[in-house]
């Protein structure tokens, strides 16, 4: 199974802050403080070709603030899934790529800044053929528009290829171009969450009895 998770880096060594030497009020580029979207647009463009050289795909990219800080938000994905080890080299790789960028051009963001690169959680919807594409054999929730009005549709997805996604509900399955779909949605089910789990602790629950076992038998010899 692909282990999916989140790692945090805080850009700089020990969160180091990042300061403008620009006028109060303004970046190096005189963009006002208050224009999260030109700050996107300017991070996206550093950020994304260093996420695509390395195989993923840049999912998301937000930037907030969080008290005095702005806290930069990366979600990259790939077919397959992302592992934490993915997740950590390309949080270093993009902060590296946004340090040369200060270098050469002024500040990124101005003022202090955290930067977070993940993976996708559950909850993100499905909006790209790739996204429904990664998701087969899992349960969605989706709106199908029709002329006779939209419907809520809750199917396992089979199939998804660029131009259709196929869906398997208790009337059977059925195609749908992503022209009639909303936003997908996936449902999460316990039961198989459970089975995962199993799955993952069999062997390492076995070995770790195993050692257990054998220094409580050196216990009792001594």
């Amino acid at each position: 199974m692909t282990q999916r998770g989140r790692a945090t880096r805080s850009t700089g060594p020990a969160g180091r802050p990042r300061r403008s030497d620009g006028p109060r009020g303004a970046d190096r580029s005189g963009a006002p403080r208050g224009d999260l979207n030109a700050r996107r647009n300017r991070l996206r463009e550093v950020i994304e070709p260093v996420v695509t050289a390395a195989g993923y795909d840049l999912e998301d990219l937000s930037v907030s603030r969080a008290g005095r800080r702005h806290v930069v938000r990366v979600i990259v994905d790939a077919d397959g899934g992302i592992n934490l080890d993915a997740v950590a080299d390309i949080s270093r790789a993009v902060s590296a790529a946004l340090d040369a960028a200060e270098e050469s051009g002024g500040d990124i963001v101005a003022g202090e800044y955290q930067l977070e690169v993940s993976s996708p959680g559950v909850d993100r919807p499905l909006t790209l053929p790739r996204h429904w594409r990664r998701n087969v054999g899992r349960l969605v929730k989706v709106t199908v528009r029709g002329d006779a009005g939209d419907r809520q549709l809750t199917g396992r997805i089979t199939a998804a290829d660029d131009e259709r996604v196929e869906l398997e509900t208790d009337a059977g399955a059925a195609a749908h171009p992503y022209a009639e779909l909303g936003p997908g949605r996936v449902q999460v089910e316990f039961s198989r969450l459970d089975d995962l789990a199993d799955e993952d602790l069999g062997d390492d629950t076995d070995t770790d009895t195993d050692t257990d076992d054998d220094e409580d038998l050196e216990d009792e010899e001594r």
